[in-house]
C-alpha cells in the first residue's frame, strides 16, 4: 500500500508539473521519450521541494532486516547483541510486542541492537532459525543464539530478558 501511495503521490507530481510548464516547452520538433525536451524538464528535486534533512549522527534503535546479505552484516557480524524480532504484518500479538520490545531496547541506550524480520518476506530466515510461530524473539551475540522466547511478554519480562542479553 505504501508503494501505491508514493506510485500515486509521483504521478500527481508529475502531471503537476508538465500542466505548469508554458506550452512552448511542451510542443517541441525534437524527438522526445517525454513530453518536452530534457533541458526545459522539471525536476522533482528543486530546491523548494526538498526536504529538509537532519545531519545529525544518530544510531537506530531497531532496524528492518532487508535481505539475507543485510541479515549476515547487520545481525550476524554485530559487535553488539541483537534481539532478532521475527513477526508478520498479520499477526496481532507482534503488533502489541513490537513497540514493548523497542523501548526496552531504547531503555539500553546503545548497548544492545533490534532487527525486524517480516517472516512473509523472509520464509528462508524464519526456516533457518526454526520459528513455527509469531512473535518470536531470537537473542544473539557474536552470531550466536544466546536466547529466545514466542509469545508476548510484559514490560517487566522484557527489561529482564534484555539485560539477561547484554550480561547484566
Amino acid at each position: 500500500m505504501a508503494h501505491r501511495f508514493l506510485a500515486r503521490r509521483i504521478w500527481t507530481l508529475s502531471v503537476t508539473d508538465v500542466r505548469c510548464l508554458p506550452s512552448s516547452a511542451v510542443a517541441s520538433s525534437s524527438f522526445s521519450t517525454s513530453l518536452h525536451p530534457v533541458s526545459s524538464r522539471a525536476s522533482f528535486l528543486a530546491p523548494s521541494r526538498t526536504l529538509a534533512v537532519s545531519h545529525a549522527v544518530r544510531r537506530a534503535v531497531s532496524f528492518n532486516v532487508q535481505d539475507n546479505e543485510d541479515f549476515t552484516e547487520r545481525v550476524i557480524n554485530s559487535d553488539l547483541p541483537v534481539l532478532v524480532d521475527f513477526h508478520a504484518q498479520w499477526c496481532g500479538p507482534c503488533k502489541i510486542l513490537g513497540p514493548r520490545l523497542e523501548k526496552a531496547v531504547a531503555k539500553q541506550k546503545g548497548r544492545v541492537a533490534m532487527a525486524k524480520v517480516d517472516i512473509d518476506d523472509h520464509t528462508d530466515l524464519a526456516i533457518e532459525y526454526g520459528v513455527s510461530a509469531v512473535p518470536t524473539v531470537i537473542a544473539m551475540r557474536g552470531g550466536d543464539i544466546v536466547d529466545r522466547f514466542v509469545g508476548i511478554k510484559d514490560d517487566d519480562q522484557l527489561d529482564s530478558f534484555v539485560c539477561k542479553v547484554i550480561g547484566q
